[in-house]
């Protein structure tokens, strides 16, 4: 009898068929999941570079394109324009809205899908789960 798997694999596996899920959601798009973080987060509002760096970083991982060559494509569509109080911040152009409008609909469907037959409140509960065990371990390594 297999020995059930530890929560290790469970987040890996997860991470691996949510990146999966994401460049089937968007391929035909000719777009990944990176271009979809830029998107959505300049969605909420202008941001420098540096800015976008950093709220993205999390997700980037060794061997994507990086954040450069990603937000020159998303430039290159026409989907960013200099931001209106400073030179040096990006946002939406137009284009850009309308991208990120039809692109999140599709996201919403592919959350959707992995979210099936979770209620609200587990959900809620999972991340505040995982929320709970990152302090914990980030606590733990700064002791070390």
């Amino acid at each position: 009898m297999d020995a059930p798997k530890p929560i290790g694999y469970w987040l890996k596996h997860l991470h691996n068929l949510l990146e999966k899920q994401f460049d089937a959601t968007l391929a035909d798009l000719g777009l990944g999941r990176r271009h979809w973080q830029i998107l959505n987060t300049l969605a909420r509002g202008e941001a420098t570079r540096d800015e976008l760096a950093a709220a993205l970083a999390p997700f980037w991982t060794q061997g994507e394109p990086d954040l450069e060559r990603v937000l020159e494509d998303v430039t290159a569509r026409g989907w960013t324009r200099p931001g209106r109080s400073q030179r040096n911040l990006l946002a939406l152009s137009d284009e850009g809205r309308a991208a990120h409008a039809h692109i999140a609909a599709r996201v919403d469907a592919t959350r959707a899908a992995v979210l099936k037959d979770l209620t609200p409140e587990q959900y809620a509960e999972t991340v505040r789960i995982l929320s709970v065990m990152a302090g914990n371990v980030e606590a733990d390594l700064a002791t070390r």
